[in-house]
C-alpha cells in the first residue's frame, strides 16, 4: 500500500517554468471546498474558506515572495518599501510604507491605517476577537510617527517576529473605520489589494473585479475572478473536469487527482507540497469524564496512526504521521522520539490494551459521546470516520455529527462539543509560533480546549526566549510531551499533503507548504 501510495505520488510534477510573456485579461473561476467564510474578517478568523474568499482584496505588510512561496525565510514588501534591518539588539523594526496605494474607494492609505490593523491583532478592542493575538506576545508597541513611517518595538528580540509579520490572514484595514466599528470588517469588505470587491452570494460564490489602481505596477493580469463554494468534492472535481472551474487552491486527494489526470491528460498539471497542516482531536477539558487525564490518554492510545497513515493518504489529503511540529523541522521529534508518546506506540495491541485499563480505572469503560466534525470532506471527514472506528476497538461508542463551517466554529468557539474534529494550519513555517495553538485556551484563541495551565506557559515562555537551537529543541521536546502524553491537552492525528491540479492555462502561480500563502491572485494570468 505504501509504494501504491509513493508511485502515485511521484507520478504529480510540479510543470517545469518556461520564461513566457504573461497574456492580460480573462476571468479566473475556482472552487473553494466550502459552504462559506464565518466571516470575512482575516484578523479574526482562521480558515482558508476566509482567505480564498477575501485575500485578492486587502494588501499586507510584508509577505513570503510569491516567486519563492516554499520558503520559510524569504519575505518580500507588499505594503513596505524595503525590508528592514532591525535596531536596538533586534528588538526595533521600522518600516517605510508606500505612498501610491489607495483604498478601493479612492481615499489614500497611510502610515496610520498599518499601524491602526496591526494594533487591532496585537491589542484587539474589548469584545473583538483577533485569533492570531498571543502571536505577537514579543510587541510591545506599534506606532506611526509620520504618515510613511511604522514602528514595531519589540518587548525581546526573537527570530519568530519577522515570519510573524507576513501572517497571511494580516489584512490592513482602515483606521477610521477600525475606529468606528472593529467590527466591521466582519461583514464587509473595503481594502487596497489587486481586485475590488464586486459581488457575494451567501454559499454560492464571490467575485472580484480589477483594480486598476494597484500600486505593483502591471498587476494584476486578471480582469478578475469568481469563487466558487462547493463543500463537496465531486462537485469540485466535475467543475475542473468540466472546465467550468480551473482550480482550487486548497488540495484534492489523490484519487481525484487521478481522476482529472486520467480525463484531461495535459490539459491538467498538478503541482504537490509537504503541507503545514495537521489533523488534530481537541477534547473539552469542561466536559466529564474528558476533564480527567486519563480518559485522554486512552483516546490518544486506541489510534493506529503508524498502520492508519497509508492507507488514508490514498483516499485523504492526509499522509504524514508526527507531533507538535511540521515534520522535517530541526525541531521536530524523530521517530524514536515520537514513538515514546501515547497515540504514536509501535505495538498498537499494548497500546489499546493501556488504553482500556485507562477507562476502567477513571470509570469510563464503553463511553459514549459525539464528536463535531466540519462539513468539508477534505479531510475532516474521512479522519472522523476512521477515528471513530478506532475508537469502537476499545470499547467506545462514539457518533458523528457534522456541520458547516459557520455553527463547527461557532460550536468550538462557545466550548458546546465533546471532542471535535479541526486542525492546526498555518501559514510561513515558523515551529516556535506554530505550536502556540496548543496553548491554553486563556492564552491563545486558537486552542478550543478549555483547560488552563500556567506549567505548559511557562514552559512555552522559556523556549520562545531561548536563542541556542540545540537548547531550543531541547525545551520543545519537553513541551511535546507535556502537551501530548503528561496532559494529553490534545490529540495529534497526521499531517497533511498538498496536491492542487489545475487547468494547464493557469500559470504565474506557485504552491506553498500553506494553502493560506500566496492567494492575493496578483501573478496568475491565463494562457488562453
Amino acid at each position: 500500500m505504501r509504494r501504491l501510495v509513493t508511485a502515485l505520488l511521484l507520478a504529480f510534477t510540479v510543470p517545469a517554468l518556461a520564461a513566457e510573456t504573461p497574456k492580460r485579461g480573462g476571468i479566473l473561476t475556482y472552487m473553494i471546498p466550502a459552504d462559506a467564510p464565518p466571516s470575512f474578517d482575516g484578523h479574526r478568523e482562521v480558515t482558508f474558506a476566509t482567505v480564498h474568499s477575501v485575500a485578492p482584496f486587502y494588501s499586507v505588510l510584508i509577505r513570503i515572495n510569491p516567486e519563492n512561496p516554499s520558503s520559510a525565510d524569504d519575505f518580500v514588501c507588499d505594503l513596505c518599501t524595503e525590508m528592514p534591518k532591525p535596531t536596538d539588539d533586534g528588538k526595533i523594526w521600522t518600516f517605510k510604507i508606500r505612498d501610491d496605494v489607495k483604498w478601493h474607494d479612492g481615499a489614500p492609505l497611510t502610515a496610520a491605517d498599518v499601524a491602526a490593523s496591526w494594533n487591532a491583532i496585537v491589542y484587539p478592542a474589548p469584545g473583538v476577537l483577533s485569533a492570531r493575538a498571543s502571536i505577537y506576545s514579543m510587541v510591545d508597541t506599534i506606532t506611526a510617527p509620520n504618515a510613511n513611517t511604522v514602528v514595531f518595538k519589540l518587548k525581546f528580540a526573537t527570530s519568530a517576529f519577522l515570519p510573524a509579520l507576513a501572517d497571511a490572514y494580516a489584512f490592513i484595514y482602515k483606521s477610521e473605520t477600525l475606529a468606528k466599528d472593529p467590527h466591521w470588517y466582519e461583514k464587509n469588505i473595503l481594502g487596497s489589494g489587486p481586485f475590488k470587491f464586486k459581488a457575494f452570494e451567501l454559499g454560492q460564490s464571490i467575485a472580484g473585479d480589477r483594480n486598476p489602481d494597484y500600486y505593483h505596477k502591471g498587476l494584476p493580469y486578471l480582469d478578475g475572478f469568481v469563487g466558487i463554494y462547493a463543500p463537496k468534492e465531486s462537485t469540485r472535481v466535475e467543475a475542473i473536469r468540466g472546465d467550468r472551474a480551473a482550480l482550487e487552491f486548497r488540495g484534492m486527494p489523490p484519487s481525484a487527482v487521478e481522476q482529472l489526470q486520467k480525463s484531461l491528460g495535459d490539459k491538467i498539471e498538478v503541482q504537490t507540497s509537504d503541507w503545514n497542516c495537521v489533523d488534530n482531536l481537541t477534547i473539552n477539558h469542561s466536559k466529564k469524564p474528558f476533564d480527567d487525564v486519563r480518559v485522554r490518554r486512552a483516546l490518544a492510545l486506541a489510534i493506529d496512526q503508524w498502520r492508519g497513515a497509508p492507507a488514508l493518504a490514498k483516499v485523504a489529503t492526509l499522509r504524514t504521521v508526527g507531533g507538535i511540529v511540521f515534520p522535517g523541522s530541526p525541531l521536530a521529534a524523530t521517530k524514536e522520539e515520537l514513538q515514546q508518546i501515547p497515540g504514536f506506540w509501535p505495538d498498537i495491541e499494548k497500546s489499546r490494551a493501556e488504553a482500556k485499563r485507562l477507562l476502567k480505572e477513571a470509570g469510563a469503560e464503553g463511553l459514549s459521546f459525539e464528536l463535531l466534525s466540519r462539513n468539508v470532506d477534505q479531510p475532516y471527514k474521512y479522519l472522523a470516520t476512521w477515528a471513530i472506528d478506532e475508537w469502537t476497538k476499545i470499547g467506545l461508542h462514539v457518533t458523528q455529527k457534522v456541520v458547516p463551517t459557520g455553527p463547527w466554529f461557532d460550536a468550538m468557539r462557545g466550548g458546546t462539543f465533546e471532542v471535535v474534529s479541526e486542525s492546526a494550519c498555518q501559514s510561513v513555517i515558523n515551529p516556535l509560533l506554530d505550536v502556540q495553538k496548543f496553548l491554553p485556551s486563556d492564552v491563545s484563541p486558537q486552542n478550543y480546549n478549555q483547560y488552563k495551565d500556567p506549567v505548559q506557559v511557562a514552559m512555552y515562555e522559556k523556549m520562545l526566549h531561548e536563542t541556542d537551537s540545540a537548547k531550543q529543541r531541547t525545551l520543545m521536546r519537553a513541551f511535546e510531551t507535556y502537551t501530548l502524553d503528561t496532559q494529553a491537552h490534545t490529540l495529534m492525528i497526521l499531517w497533511w499533503y498538498r496536491i492542487v491540479p489545475h487547468r494547464s492555462y493557469v500559470k504565474g502561480w506557485k504552491i506553498s507548504p500553506s494553502h493560506f500563502l500566496n492567494q492575493d491572485l496578483a501573478t496568475i494570468w491565463l494562457d488562453k
